[in-house]
């Protein structure tokens, strides 16, 4: 009898799972750098890396070794915080009742959330301004020789609130980071004010008359609180870009069920399920035409300022603009899986990851805070060797730490890629990840593989041909009120040229579009028809006095 001993083999790394966590509480660069070395320590995690700019750290990890909640206990051991709605397992889905994830739905309560967080910390604020003017004005009268000192209880009065209340963050923050054996901006700030505070106090009750230094620890605090609300708000408009490609998808969609035409979140849509897209919507989903005939508007998301002209069994976008057809499409690529989605994606992981550079900083950030309170440590030794009181050493050495603030370190680079990859985004041009965008200020070439022509985007009329007797402006004005309201490229394009020649017209009725040819309307009277060559022909329009004049427009890349 033999007996053979079967060993547990390594679990592939194909098994691991990447998740992205909002990270609440991150004061300073030094900050990410020390969740990042908190998160590398766990067990089961493969990897991770923490971006203070977006406040989120992605997480790699083996699911079979531990869980969402593990890892947030693991980032509140390191001082920090996971939003609740961050860890909510999702709801089971069931498209015929309803029940589904609605994944724009916790981006809006994300965003909402911050808001909420943001509107308090700016009443803070703006009651520790106002607590500081009184205490700052005195010094700025006196470079006028103005002597409005306050006495040294009201100055204690003014300053103590500012301290207690609007500093409790930083102290909050300096506790957690030295609980975990390390240093960041807050206790930075926390040292230099408690000592300007504490010394101010001190020499009120035991030296009355003396210089006191209320103002300046009231003057940091106040000053750091804005320079965070500021940097928040710099933070939110890099976001800009990612809810704007967002924006570009409907929430909600028209599905056939039972025959019926329901109307559904665009996240409940499920694979193989008939979606209803009339003219002029966006359609919900990646699909392929199944009844119907129209010209979708794709520009979103290949720059091409001419609509595409859509049959059965034509493959549709999500987010691209239907025209004046009604198509029926069956859903192929739905959420997450969705071409818009993926390009979101891609915009969010440019964002998330960090350049060379960055990694640099992060280094240079492990070390500041350290670095800078020894600094502070010798400035104070130095002033008493050199024979000045002990008032006078510390006010320099609360100096070095406040004015060394690790903030603008640790936020400038990564925000700069925020920044960079969010306009590239508004402007049509994906980044891969910031390590491209670093080096891209090598580029001395742009080489295009592009068939057909490099556009705006948009559709300008280039030319206006009349058949006597009618006017190039005659015809514009009839063209632009029939298109009126259109979100036809082509019929935009007439309605802005209209408007900036200052072109009236009547309103246009009996308005009736004809899928893939043109459309009619009854303006002041007239029958007027717009469309195609194709159109024209049915409708036995003579067009041979035109037709040189089209051609040479179209060898010229224009559309007739």
């Amino acid at each position: 009898m033999s007996i053979a001993t079967e060993m547990e083999s390594p679990r592939d790394p194909a098994e691991t799972r990447e998740v992205d966590l909002p990270i609440e509480g991150m004061t300073c660069a030094a900050c990410a750098v020390r969740l990042e070395k908190a998160l590398g320590r766990v067990g089961g995690i493969a990897g991770a890396s923490v971006n203070f700019a977006s406040e989120k750290a992605r997480v790699r990890f083996d699911p079979g070794l531990l869980d969402l909640a593990e890892i947030a206990a693991a980032v509140e051991r390191a001082g920090f915080d996971v939003p609740p709605t961050a860890l909510a397992p999702p709801a089971a889905e069931d498209p015929h009742e309803g029940a589904t994830v609605d994944r724009q739905a916790e981006r809006e309560a994300e965003r909402a959330r911050r808001e909420r967080r943001e509107r308090r910390d700016l009443w803070l604020l703006l009651g520790a301004a106002a607590l500081t003017i009184p205490l700052v004005a005195p010094m700025v009268l006196a470079i006028f020789g103005v002597d409005a000192m306050l006495p040294g209880a009201i100055q204690l009065a003014l300053a103590a609130p500012v301290q207690a209340i609007a500093g409790a963050r930083f102290y909050r923050g300096a506790w957690a980071a030295l609980r975990a054996g390390t240093g960041n901006m807050d206790v930075l700030v926390a040292l230099g004010t408690s000592a300007a505070f504490g010394l101010s106090l001190v020499t009120l009750l035991t030296t009355p008359g003396a210089h006191l230094f209320f103002e300046a620890s009231a003057a940091v605090i106040t000053l750091v609180l804005l320079g965070k609300h500021l940097e928040a708000r710099a933070k939110r408009k890099t976001t800009d870009a990612i809810r704007a490609l967002m924006a570009l998808r409907p929430d909600t969609a028209r599905v056939l069920r039972d025959g019926i035409e329901v109307e559904v979140p665009a996240d409940a849509v499920t694979r193989g399920e008939i979606v209803v897209v009339r003219p002029g919507e966006r359609v919900p989903v990646d699909g392929v035409v199944t009844r119907g005939e129209s010209q979708l508007d794709e520009s979103l998301l290949t720059g091409e300022s001419l609509p595409v002209q859509k049959a059965v069994d034509d493959p549709v976008t999500g987010g691209a603009i239907n025209g004046d057809g009604l198509l029926h499409v069956r859903a192929t690529n739905v959420g997450a899986d969705s071409l818009l989605s993926r390009v979101v994606a891609l915009v969010e992981d440019a964002q998330a990851t960090k350049a060379p550079v960055q990694r640099l900083v992060d280094k240079v950030s492990a070390v500041f805070v350290p670095v800078v309170v020894g600094i502070a440590l010798l400035t104070f030794a130095g002033w008493l060797v050199a024979g000045a009181p002990a008032g006078t050493a510390l006010i320099h050495a609360v100096a070095v730490l406040v004015i060394a603030c690790p903030c603008a370190l640790g936020l400038a680079t990564p925000t700069a890629l925020m920044v960079g990859t969010g306009a590239a985004a508004r402007a049509g041009i994906l980044i891969r990840d910031a390590e491209a965008l670093e080096r891209a200020h090598a580029v001395t070439a742009v080489v295009f593989d592009k068939t057909g022509t490099l556009t705006e985007g948009r559709p300008e009329v280039g030319a206006i041909e009349a058949v006597a007797p009618g006017s190039a402006d005659d015809v514009l004005t009839l063209a632009a009120a029939v298109q009126a309201g259109s979100e036809h490229p082509l019929g935009k394009a007439m309605v802005r040229a209209a408007a900036e020649r200052g072109l009236t017209a009547a309103e246009a009725t009996g308005f009736r579009a004809i899928a893939g040819r043109g459309v009619t309307a009854v303006v002041a009277g007239r029958v007027a028809h717009l469309g195609s060559r194709r159109y024209l022909d049915e409708l036995g329009v003579a067009r041979e006095a035109l037709e040189a004049r089209a051609v040479t427009m179209e060898e010229a890349g224009e559309t007739a």
